[in-house]
Parts: C-alpha cells; structure tokens; sequence
C-alpha cells in the first residue's frame, strides 16, 4: 500500500490453483488505508460463499459463463456510496454507469444460474469428488504428481497437477475426450511458463508440467476414473521404439 493507492483489487480464487485469498483480511487493509476493494469473484461465484458483507468488498465481479450462465453476461456489485465512472457514458441505463440498451435474456439468464447455483454451493459432494481424483492421481503416479496450490484453502473443483519429467501441453494432445487446460501458454512454437506459477516459485520443470482439471456439477465418478486411466499408460515405459501410440516420459 502507498499513501495515493485509491483501489486494491484481488480474485477471490485463483483461476488457475484453485488456491482462495483471505478477502475479508486484505479489504481491513485497504480500507485501514483509505482504498476501496474490488474482489474478482468470477471464479469462486457458484462453488463457494461470496457474501459481499462478510468479504468486506467495495465492488465485486463475476462473469456468467463461469456457474453455467450464457457467455457475454456478467455482474458488478456496487456498494451503496460507492462512486464509480460510467464504463459508456449517454444515456441512463443500469443506473447511468453503462448506456446502452440492456440485453434482458442474457441478464435474466444470469439471475436464473445464480438461483440455481445457491443450493450447489458448498455442497461437499463436488470437494469429495475432486478429492479422490487426487488420490486416484497419487496411488498411480505418486511422488511424480505434485499439487500446486494451496492444500486445503481452495476451490472445491480445481486440481492444478504438475506432473514430474512431463509438458503439460504434451499430456493434453494425448488426453482423449478431457476438456483440461495448462499452466503454459504457447506463442510461436515458445512455451512460456505460467507467470501465477513462477511466482509461487515453482522451478522451470515443475512449471512446465503442470495441467488444471476442473470438475463440474455433472462430472461423475467414472468420468474420473476413465481420465486416470489414461494418464496411467502415460508412465508405463513401452518395450520397444515408440511407433504412434504414447511414448515414455523420455520421449517429451
């Protein structure tokens, strides 16, 4: 904090470990120092609490598409005496701050996955889920796969794995019918390690080999299963010459 910082902002979870900050702590020091707080709750929306009273927000965000919204729709909480620019200036839609003529399906739709999503959150039953496919990942690939985040205070859907003596990318060409991401983006043949990594201090081949799974309300037990089962023929070493199928980890 500086004496003219005027806004602090912080996602209340992580999008790419999962890992939550401790939101109601860090708005206290911002508001200790004059700041307003705006908290990025577009991933945390929907799987876990986000009362703007408890988290001692100013403003808060977050995005439809992310608790099975329609994509293009989104929201921002505004604290009452809470002062804040149009974003388009003209006429006097959403209270002055954006002119422009409302798309009521897509805010109707909005509201709808928001009621559908109060009796999802919290429910244990989507932690337990990710957490035996962290055990299933364990009891196959043991020490070989590390999780990145923080153990107990994160999102009850997201796994961030990185997976020893591996590229994230290559295990996701290889993963048949599984909708993953990596840590890693690629630009011109150059693969970049994540920067949320790096800052977390994770070495180059750590970084390298990391690969986000995020669970949904549909995933099932055998879907999980069917995942594992693909990633164990990823560390059987095959007798001969690698011809077309997976290969080693030597081979990447």
């Amino acid at each position: 904090m500086r004496p003219d910082t005027r806004l602090v902002s912080i996602m209340h979870a992580n999008n790419e470990t999962g890992t939550i900050q401790p939101i109601a702590e860090l708005a206290d020091i911002a508001h200790a120092s004059g700041a307003l707080f705006h908290c990025d709750a577009a991933q945390s929306a929907g799987k876990i609490a986000c009362h703007v009273n408890e988290l001692k927000v100013d403003l808060l965000t977050i995005a439809g598409h992310k608790l099975y919204a329609p994509k293009g729709i989104g929201a921002l909480y505004i604290r009452r005496g809470t002062r804040v620019e149009p974003l388009i200036h003209g006429a006097g839609q959403e209270s002055g701050r954006r002119a422009g003529t409302e798309n009521v399906m897509l805010a109707a739709a909005l509201g709808k996955a928001c009621e559908l999503a109060i009796p999802q959150t919290g429910d244990p039953s989507l932690k337990v889920l990710t957490d035996q496919f962290f055990a299933m990942l364990q009891a196959t690939w043991g020490s070989l796969a590390v999780l990145n985040g923080h153990p107990v205070e994160r999102l009850p859907n997201t796994l961030n794995i990185s997976f020893t003596g591996w590229q994230g990318q290559s295990i996701l060409d290889r993963l048949d019918h599984v909708a993953a991401s990596t840590g890693s983006a690629c630009h011109a043949g150059m693969t970049e390690i994540s920067p949320v990594l790096k800052a977390m201090g994770l070495d180059e081949a750590a970084a390298r080999g990391a690969v986000r799974f995020s669970l949904g309300r549909m995933t099932t037990n055998d879907e999980i299963k069917a995942v594992v089962r693909q990633l164990t023929t990823f560390i059987e070493r095959p007798a001969g010459p690698r011809s077309g199928g997976i290969g080693s980890r030597d081979d990447l």
